[in-house]
């Protein structure tokens, strides 16, 4: 089988940390390292693993790291636990390569370690998170991508993502939700189960009340859920937020309209084990969902739990666990 790449996310967080730890604990299911050798160097003595570079089709072995050496990253710029635009620009460099990697088809897909957004913005280069750069670098229209957070029992897709809160709103219509939800639900089967039930969740605080807290629900999200309905999907809604995730949660999984929406109730239940998954694309991508804690980078205290949970949302019979 293929393997997956994974990337070190910021060079000056705990993602190199972090990555090294997961191949050592997955051993003969690691994953292919991507980054830079001499940021990974002392976190591989550390878990006493050997870099190797990666050859597509060589299967992982106990002890050893298979690396993409991609060369972003100067070694008198490497500064652990600070923000850098070196780091910025390096961050990108890495998931650039992998999906490249992974397009060509020698590779199952990329999962990414944590970014640091002020580091990216500082290399100024554009970005919003990782769905607009998955959708560019595939060449997928961006309102065809978007992101799936899966932790604490819950899978939740967002129809908008890292915008002000009112441009977020101003953006939905019936075709964009329609859209997350055709994602949603494509996402959904490729991870087996055949017929995925999908609660929809409204705009408003309980889905407008029938127009006692506006109509966007019944102009937006009621047209949306028609739409899926009409295309083969169950899909449920739109309600509340709060009904649906507090009536038993009996979805596969739920679409929120915004960011916080979906955020919060999988970062209370999952918190730092959270992994996101970019949908929509056709490359398999997923990362961790959170960030790089410069504060504790390089000590040796960073849990890789969360960068497990993202490679198993890809690769679901891969072994191992948080340490």
């Amino acid at each position: 089988m293929p393997r997956l790449l994974l990337t070190i996310g910021d060079p000056n967080g705990i993602g190199p940390e972090i990555a090294v730890a997961a191949v050592a604990e997955l051993g003969d299911r690691a994953p292919v390292v991507v980054g830079d050798r001499h940021v990974l160097e002392p976190y591989a003595e550390r878990e006493g693993l050997s870099l190797r570079t990666a050859q597509p089709g060589a299967a992982a072995e106990r002890g050893v790291c298979d690396l993409v050496d991609v060369g972003a990253l100067a070694p008198g710029d490497l500064a652990v636990g600070q923000v850098t635009a070196p780091a910025g620009f390096a961050t990108i460099a890495y998931v650039t390569a992998a999906v490249r990697l992974a397009m060509d088809g020698d590779y199952a897909g990329v999962v990414a370690c944590p970014h640091s957004e002020t580091a990216v913005h500082r290399a100024r280069i554009a970005f919003a998170g990782y769905p607009p750069l998955i959708a560019e670098l595939t060449g997928t229209p961006l309102k065809k991508v978007f992101l799936m957070l899966v932790g604490g029992g819950l899978r939740i897709a967002h129809v908008t993502l890292h915008e002000r809160l009112a441009h977020s709103l101003a953006r939905l219509t019936p075709e964009l939700v329609t859209d997350a939800g055709l994602a949603l639900h494509r996402a959904l089967r490729d991870i087996g189960i055949a017929d995925p039930r999908i609660g929809v969740f409204g705009i408003n605080p309980h889905a407008g009340e029938d127009g006692l807290f506006g109509d966007d629900d019944r102009l937006i999200t009621e047209p949306a859920v028609a739409a899926l309905r009409e295309r083969g999907v169950t899909a449920e809604g739109p309600t509340g937020a709060d009904i649906l995730l507090g009536g038993g949660r009996d979805h596969d999984a739920y679409l929120a309209m915004y960011h916080d929406q979906g955020h919060i109730p999988v970062k209370v239940l999952a918190g730092r084990t959270a992994a996101a998954v970019t949908i929509g694309a056709g490359a398999p991508f997923s990362s961790v969902g959170h960030g790089p804690a410069f504060d504790i980078a390089g000590r040796g205290s960073a849990d890789p739990g969360a960068v497990l949970a993202a490679l198993r949302l890809l690769a679901p019979d891969s072994s191992g666990g948080a340490r």
